[in-house]
C-alpha cells in the first residue's frame, strides 16, 4: 500500500478510535482533575462566592483511598513464572526464562511502569505500559527487552473493536507525542514537521500545539498472515520457506521432511511513525502482539460499548457534599457574632473606645451610662447540623469506595484484632478487582516477553539472569543447545531459547524482601518458644536479616553448626557419631525439664489471660448494648402544689 493510502487509512482508524474512546477519556480527565488536582467546585460557584467574599474549602479525602489500593499492590507484586508447555521444552531453560524476565524487570524499572499504569486505572479508569527494545550498549548490535511506563494514558488510543481484557486481540493502536520542532529535526532529519491532526487528543491534558511544536503519531498494526510448516524426521517443526532456503544444511544433518506441509495462520506486527504528511519510519516488529499493555479499572459493557470506570467515579458527589458542609460549618462559625453587648441607647457613650474593643482587648473596667447595665449575648454554638451532614458525607465516601476506617488505619468501632482484620479484609475484597486487572495485564506482558525473547535474544551471547533472591548469574545462549569449553578448561552449558514451547502463570504476593522479613520475625518467635532451635537454624535467621555483613555472619554460624553436627546441614540434624558422644549431665537434664515446664506454664497463663480478656470484652459489649436499648429517662419534675 502506498504511503498516501496508508496515511488515509491511519487517519480513518484514528478518528474511529477517538470517537469510541471520547466519553471514557472525558470522564477520566474529570476524575483525574477532581481527585488529584482538587478541582471539586464548579467554576460558576467559585466566582459567585468570591464576589460575595465567601470561602470555598476543599478537603480532598480521595487521594488517601487511591493510595490505599496502589500501595497495597506495591507491597504485593505480581510475579511472572514460566513453565514448560511441551516435551521439547526444558525445565532448566524455563528457569533461564524466569531469570531473564526478572533481569528485564529490574534493569528497566518495570515496577515504575506497573505502578503508574495501576494508579491511572484507579484514578481515571485506564492506564498503560509498553514493551520495547533497545541496544545493550553503544558499541554492540545486541538488543535487550525493556518494560517502559506510559506516563500520560491519554496519549494511547487502542483498538476500537477490541473485546479482550488484556489487549491480546488488538489489531491497531496509536501513541501520539508532541515534540519541539528542533527536537523533531534532530531525530527525523529531512522530514517536514507537519502536525498530526489529533482532534480527539487536543484538550485532554495536552499542551497547546503552536508553531513551535509538532505532533508525531506511532501507529501499530497487526495483520493476519498465512504460512506453511513442515515436520522434520527428528520431530522438529520449521517454516517451509526456512527449510527450502537451508535444504543443504538440513540434508547434512540427515533431516528430511515427514508428511505433507500444513498451512497455519499467524500474525505480523508493523510499527510506523508518521506525521500528518508522511511516514517517517517503518519497522517490522518481531513479535505477534502489539506491545502496548492496558491496565483497566472497573469495566462495564452496556449494549456492546465498553465503559472503564475509576474507583472515585461514584464518590465525587459525596466528596462535593463533604466540601460544602465543612465550608458551611466554617462559614457559620466565622460569621457568627462574637458575643456582642446589648444595652439602651446612650449606654455606651462613656468609654466608647473600650466598648468597641471589648471582644478583642482586655480592659480592667468599662463604664456605662444609664441605670440598666449592658448584657453580653451568648455564643450561638457550633453548627451541629452542618457537622453531622459532613460526617454523613464522609461515611458515604467510605461506603461507595469500599474502604472503611479499619482499612485506612484509623480507629473505628472494631475493638478486637479479629474484627479489625475482618474489616480490613472487606476493604481488600471490595477493591481487589483493580489489583487483579493489573495481574491480567502482567500475565499478557509475560506472553509478549515469552514470544519476543527467542527472537530478540537469538544470537550467541552471554546474558545476565536474576534468581528468586535477585542474585545475578551469567549464562550463555545460542541457536543450538550444547556444551563448550572455555579458556580455563571449564565446561559451560549453552541454552537454546528457541526450542520448545513455554507457558506462564502470575503469582501475586509479597516481594521476596517482605517474605524474608516475615520469615525472620517468625523464626524469632520460634526462638522465644523453643530456644534450642537457635542452635539449629541460627545461620538462616541471620541470613534473613538486613544487617551489614549478615551473609558473612551466617557463614560463620553455619561453620560452627558443621563442626558440631558433622556438616549435616540439610534436614533435621542427626546425632553425632557414637565415639563423640558425651555422657548426659543430670543437672543439665533437670534444668532442661524445668525450662520445658516453665514454657508450658507460661503458655497456659497466656491462654487463661486471653480467655479472661475475651470474657471482659463480651461483658462490656453486653453492657453497651443494654445501655443503648434502655429508653432515655427524663428527670422527675417536682409535684405541682395546689392553691
Amino acid at each position: 500500500m502506498a504511503d498516501d493510502d496508508l496515511l488515509i487509512e491511519a487517519r480513518r482508524l484514528f478518528d474511529l478510535a477517538s470517537e469510541v474512546e471520547n466519553e471514557n477519556r472525558q470522564d477520566a480527565l474529570d476524575d483525574l482533575k477532581f481527585a488529584r488536582l482538587g478541582e471539586q467546585w464548579p467554576d460558576e460557584v467559585i466566582q459567585a462566592r468570591k464576589l460575595e467574599g465567601r470561602p470555598c474549602l476543599t478537603i480532598n479525602r480521595l487521594p488517601a483511598f487511591i493510595r490505599q489500593v496502589v500501595n497495597d499492590a506495591r507491597q504485593n507484586k505480581p510475579a511472572i513464572k514460566v513453565h514448560p508447555a511441551d516435551d521439547s521444552a526444558d525445565p532448566e531453560t524455563a528457569e533461564i526464562f524466569n531469570g531473564l524476565i526478572r533481569n528485564i524487570e529490574v534493569t528497566s524499572d518495570a515496577d515504575v511502569a506497573f505502578d503508574t499504569a495501576l494508579e491511572s486505572a484507579v484514578t481515571g479508569g485506564f492506564g498503560y505500559f509498553r514493551i520495547n527494545t533497545r541496544y545493550s550498549d553503544e558499541d554492540t548490535f545486541d538488543q535487550d527487552l525493556v518494560i517502559e511506563r506510559i506516563a500520560n494514558p491519554f496519549s494511547v488510543f487502542g483498538d476500537p473493536y477490541s473485546t479482550a481484557a488484556d489487549s491480546s486481540d488488538w489489531d491497531n493502536a496509536f501513541i501520539v507525542e508532541t515534540m519541539s520542532k528542533d527536537a523533531f529535526e534532530r531525530k527525523y532529519k529531512g522530514s517536514e514537521p507537519v502536525d498530526w491532526s489529533a482532534d480527539g487528543y487536543v484538550g485532554l491534558g495536552t499542551p497547546w500545539i503552536d508553531d513551535e511544536q509538532v505532533m508525531v503519531c506511532e501507529w501499530w498494526t497487526r495483520e493476519e498472515v498465512k504460512k506453511q510448516i513442515v515436520q522434520l524426521s527428528n520431530g522438529e517443526v520449521v517454516d517451509l520457506k526456512v527449510f527450502e532456503a537451508n535444504a543443504d544444511q538440513f540434508a547434512e544433518l540427515g533431516l528430511e521432511v515427514v508428511g505433507e506441509p500444513r498451512e497455519v495462520r499467524g500474525h505480523k506486527v508493523i510499527q510506523r511513525c508518521m506525521t500528518g504528511g508522511e511516514i517517517l519510519t517503518t519497522i517490522d516488529w518481531p513479535g505477534k502482539y502489539i506491545p502496548i499493555i492496558p491496565v483497566y479499572g472497573d469495566e462495564v459493557n452496556v449494549e456492546g460499548k465498553r465503559f472503564f470506570r475509576s474507583m472515585v467515579r461514584d464518590a465525587k458527589d459525596p466528596q462535593r457534599m463533604f466540601n460544602y458542609w465543612r465550608t458551611a460549618s466554617t462559614e457559620l462559625v466565622a460569621l457568627a457574632p462574637k458575643t456582642p453587648f446589648i444595652g439602651p441607647k446612650g449606654a455606651f457613650v462613656t468609654d466608647f473606645e473600650k466598648w468597641a474593643t471589648a471582644n478583642t482587648s482586655s480592659h480592667a473596667y468599662i463604664e456605662y451610662d444609664g441605670g440598666t447595665p449592658p448584657q453580653r449575648q451568648p455564643f450561638a454554638g457550633v453548627p451541629a447540623g452542618a457537622l453531622q451532614e459532613a460526617l454523613n458525607a464522609s461515611d458515604d465516601i467510605k461506603a461507595i469506595v469500599g474502604l472503611h476506617d479499619a482499612s485506612l488505619g484509623a480507629r473505628s468501632n472494631e475493638t478486637s484484632g479479629v474484627a479489625i482484620m475482618a474489616r480490613q479484609r472487606e476493604g481488600d475484597v471490595s477493591t481487589f478487582h483493580f489489583i487483579d486487572n493489573l495481574s491480567r495485564a502482567i500475565r499478557h506482558a509475560g506472553r509478549v516477553l515469552i514470544d519476543l525473547i527467542p527472537k530478540v535474544y537469538s544470537t550467541d551471547r552471554v546474558i545476565r539472569t536474576l534468581g528468586p533472591e535477585e542474585e545475578p548469574e551469567t549464562v550463555r545462549i545460542g541457536q543450538e543447545a550444547g556444551e563448550m569449553q572455555n579458556q580455563r578448561g571449564e565446561i559451560i552449558k549453552i541454552y537454546s531459547l528457541n526450542a520448545g514451547k513455554y507457558d506462564l502463570t502470575v503469582q501475586t504476593g509479597p516481594s521476596f524482601t517482605t517474605r524474608r522479613q516475615e520469615a525472620a520475625a517468625q523464626m524469632q518467635e520460634l526462638f522465644r518458644a523453643y530456644p534450642p532451635a537457635a542452635e539449629v537454624i541460627g545461620d538462616l535467621f541471620v541470613k534473613a536479616q538486613d544487617w551489614p555483613m549478615a551473609d558473612e555472619i551466617a557463614e560463620r554460624l553455619k561453620g560452627l553448626f558443621d563442626q558440631r553436627f558433622g556438616g549435616q546441614q540439610q534436614g533435621a540434624p542427626q546425632q553425632p557419631q557414637q565415639p563423640q558422644q558425651s555422657p548426659v549431665d543430670p543437672a543439665q537434664m533437670a534444668k532442661f525439664q524445668l525450662d520445658q515446664q516453665k514454657l508450658q506454664m507460661d503458655a497456659s497463663l497466656e491462654q487463661e489471660k486471653l480467655r479472661i480478656d475475651g470474657f471482659n470484652a463480651e461483658t462490656q459489649r453486653m453492657k453497651t448494648v443494654h445501655d443503648i436499648q434502655q429508653p432515655t429517662r427524663l428527670p422527675r419534675m417536682p409535684a405541682q402544689q395546689g392553691f
